[in-house]
C-alpha cells in the first residue's frame, strides 16, 4: 500500500486524480489532502512521511516551491501543472515527475510506474531520495529568466527592464508592474505566473500581494508577533507585511 499525501487547492483537480487512481485500481491510501503553502509545513513537521507526493505547483498561498525552504522533503514528489514551459524538462530526472492538467490515466500510470522503479533502486542502494538541488533547477528555469518584460501604455508598447522594477503588486484586483521611477504598468499575468520567470536570487515573493525586488529595498522593520515591515523605494501605497512564518525564509535570501 503506497501512502500519498497530495496537496492541491483546486478540488476538481484532486477528484480527477483521484478517480484516476481508482480506475487504475493502484493500492494507494491517500492520507491527506492541504491546500496551501503554511498548512503543508505544518503537516510536514508534525506527521510520518508519506511513501509519495502529488504537488500542486501554484497553491492557494503562493507556489509550492516554497515548502522545500521550510521543510527538508526525501520523498518523491510528482507535481501537477497546467504550465507546459521550458522548466519542465527538469521534472523528467532523478525522483521528480509531473502531470500536465488535465490528468490523463496514461500520464498517470507512467509516473506511478516511475515511482516504483525509483522506490525499488534507493532502497537497493539503502538511501533516501533528496531532491532540494533538483527543485532549485526547477526554480532556476535554468538560466532562463526575464531580463526584460513588455508592457502595454495606452496604444504603445514599453520594454522596460527588470532591473528598472521595484515590485509587482496586486492592486484592487489589478497586477501592477512599478518601476524604480514609480511608473505603473498594467499586467496580463497573475503574480504567480510573474514569480517564475523572475531571478530568485533578486525577487522575493513578500506576500500574496507583493513581489519585491532586492534593491528596492530601503529598510526591513521588525513588526509585531515576529512580522517584518518591508520599505521601499519608491514608497509602496500600503503596508507590506511578511508574515512570521515566512520571515526566516526572507532574511536568509538577504543574505544570500
Amino acid at each position: 500500500m503506497i501512502k500519498v499525501l497530495i496537496i492541491e487547492d483546486e478540488a476538481p483537480a484532486f477528484r480527477r486524480l483521484q478517480k484516476i487512481m481508482d480506475d487504475l485500481s493502484l493500492d494507494i491510501e491517500i492520507i491527506d489532502v492541504i491546500d496551501s503553502v503554511e498548512e503543508s509545513v505544518k503537516w510536514l513537521n508534525k506527521h510520518e512521511k508519506p511513501d509519495l507526493i502529488f504537488m500542486d505547483i501554484q497553491l492557494s498561498d503562493g507556489l509550492s516551491f516554497e515548502i522545500f525552504d521550510r521543510v527538508k522533503i526525501t520523498r518523491p514528489v510528482i507535481f501537477t501543472t497546467a504550465f507546459d514551459d521550458y522548466m519542465l524538462k527538469a521534472f523528467k530526472v532523478n525522483s521528480i515527475d509531473y502531470l500536465l492538467k488535465p490528468i490523463k490515466m496514461e500520464d498517470l500510470s507512467h509516473s506511478i510506474n516511475k515511482y516504483f522503479e525509483l522506490h525499488s533502486a534507493t532502497n537497493n542502494a539503502g538511501n533516501k531520495v533528496d531532491i532540494s538541488e533538483l527543485v532549485k533547477q526547477i526554480r532556476l528555469g535554468e538560466g532562463n529568466y526575464k531580463s526584460r518584460f513588455l508592457v502595454k501604455l495606452r496604444d504603445k508598447l514599453v520594454s522596460v527592464e527588470v532591473d528598472n522594477i521595484a515590485c509587482f503588486r496586486t492592486h484592487l484586483g489589478i497586477v501592477q508592474m512599478v518601476t524604480k521611477q514609480n511608473k505603473k504598468y498594467i499586467m496580463d499575468s497573475p503574480l504567480d505566473d510573474i514569480m517564475l520567470q523572475l531571478d530568485p536570487s533578486k525577487f522575493f515573493r513578500a506576500n500574496r500581494q507583493y513581489i519585491v525586488n532586492f534593491h528596492a529595498i530601503e529598510a526591513t522593520h521588525k513588526y509585531h508577533k515576529g512580522k517584518l515591515l518591508l520599505e521601499l523605494k519608491p514608497k509602496s501605497e500600503e503596508a507590506i507585511v511578511i508574515s512570521t512564518e515566512k520571515s526566516s525564509e526572507f532574511k536568509r535570501w538577504l543574505g544570500d
